[in-house]
């Protein structure tokens, strides 16, 4: 397997998709029961073979994650060669929590209201391994994915200023 196996609670959410991928190697409902009765692997093996391609169809249209921490954000962007990663870490006390999801005129009063810094850091590196396998690694470290890149666009505008 390239990922992981899809959970049962998965499966079920994409039960026409997988139907419709049974359909096509031509194993019918009558057959997957008898498959899942008389040969468990090789139902098994479907479902790997299925998780597989659910993986690799949704990670491989993933441009941005944020992985957070409450005093820590990490932000990426991936490209097809590369990821950039752009993030802040909260130094010292704070009322600021960057594992909740408030706008950033919130966060900026909370962190006025403190004693702590932000420390704004960045950094890109190659894929080592399919990008698809990188991506899917961080998401299994926590990092979700961003449909619009609002975060890492606004942290690259502080960078920008710096």
């Amino acid at each position: 397997m390239k990922f992981r196996r899809l959970t049962n609670d998965e499966l079920k959410e994409l039960e026409k998709e997988f139907v419709q991928f049974l359909v096509s190697n031509t194993v019918t409902a009558d057959d997957w029961e008898k498959i899942k009765e008389e040969n468990p692997e090789r139902a098994e093996g479907l479902i790997e073979i299925f998780s597989d391609i659910v993986f690799e169809k949704v990670i491989g249209n993933i441009q941005y994650l944020e992985h957070r921490t409450p005093k820590n954000l990490r932000t990426y962007y991936c490209v097809s060669d590369r990821i950039y990663m752009l993030g802040i870490l909260v130094e010292g006390e704070s009322d600021l929590d960057l594992s909740k999801n408030d706008p950033p005129e919130i966060m900026t009063e909370k962190l006025k209201k403190s004693d702590a810094n932000l420390k704004v850091f960045s950094g890109e590196k190659k894929y080592k391994k399919e990008k698809v396998l990188e991506i899917f690694e961080l998401m299994q470290e926590g990092a979700l994915i961003s449909h619009d890149g609002n975060m890492f666009k606004l942290l690259s505008q502080l960078v920008q200023q710096k």
